[in-house]
């Protein structure tokens, strides 16, 4: 067997596991989307309906009417855009801190914040809710929204920080040469050299922040303050008999329709975070 024979042979079943594992992965969403233009009565149906017999928009009407619905999608919005701004520009600071910066002790206190990535963060609830509690934050969004102003999150600092790394010195050189701060330094000649992984840091905090069920569950505890999380997951009544699977998977869709186009927009800058560091071992 000749070696271009075995090389489109290994090509087409590496293309057959690919294609594969793609349909596996994709079938969560295909069956949530396919429930959600379902009848009540065919989504609580004893077998398997993978396609409805009709299409129907009942449920995202309802969805969408409720107002509970509506204010759930506004502080979803608003939560998520506060703290990921808050959180990409404080790791964006650190991160040039611990990467173009030296200082004593900066690898020592690197090393200790590397460490902290050690420590689940189930073990962290009850400490930090008895400190948000003394300070009266408890019914509010400040528990989700200004402990990201103090740079949480050591991974992403640590990718942000090994990008920065590779920045040739004497670009930052020439700035302070030519009398720029490094605050300036940092804004207008790092910042813009490392979209490509500070697009990916922000689409990873952004899923995290909008998926974010428990912190929302902890420290809202109102229903005015309820995250789309929360909406969906309370949809689920464990006492009803009929579940109401239609609303619930058509409130679910609507839920990812910004994780979609957030992936449409920063699947360039992603590929290119991947090159990159793929280019430069």
């Amino acid at each position: 067997m000749s070696k271009t024979l075995l090389r489109l042979l290994s090509r087409g079943a590496v293309y057959i596991l690919l294609t594969a594992a793609s349909i596996l992965m994709a079938f969560p969403l295909f069956w949530m989307i396919s429930t959600s233009f379902k009848t009540l009565r065919e989504a609580n149906a004893p077998r398997i309906i993978w396609i409805p017999s009709a299409v129907v928009i009942d449920a995202y009407r309802s969805v969408m009417a409720d107002p509970d619905f509506l204010r759930a999608y506004v502080n979803s919005a608003f939560y998520a855009a506060l703290a990921l701004a808050g959180t990409l520009l404080s790791i964006a600071a650190v991160a040039y801190a611990f990467g173009r910066l030296r200082w004593p002790g900066r690898d020592l206190v690197f090393a200790l914040m590397l460490s902290t990535l050690m420590i689940p963060a189930q073990a962290l609830i009850v400490p930090q809710y008895v400190f948000f509690n003394a300070i009266g934050w408890i019914g509010s969004f400040n528990p989700l929204i200004i402990p990201g102003f103090f740079a949480g999150g050591a991974a992403m600092i640590f990718l942000l920080r090994q990008a920065m790394a590779q920045i040739p010195r004497e670009l930052e050189e020439s700035a302070l040469i030519d009398g720029a701060s490094h605050l300036r330094i940092w804004w207008d000649v790092i910042l813009p050299l490392v979209k490509a992984p500070l697009a990916t840091v922000a689409t990873f905090l952004f899923v995290a922040y909008w998926n974010n069920l428990l912190g929302p569950l902890l420290y809202a505890q109102s229903t005015r303050l309820h995250t789309l999380p929360v909406y969906v997951a309370q949809l689920y009544n464990i006492n009803n008999t009929t579940q109401p699977w239609p609303s619930i998977m058509a409130a679910a869709v609507l839920t990812t329709v910004p994780l979609f186009v957030v992936f449409f927009l920063a699947q360039r800058f992603i590929l290119d975070s991947v090159v990159l560091s793929g280019l430069k071992g």
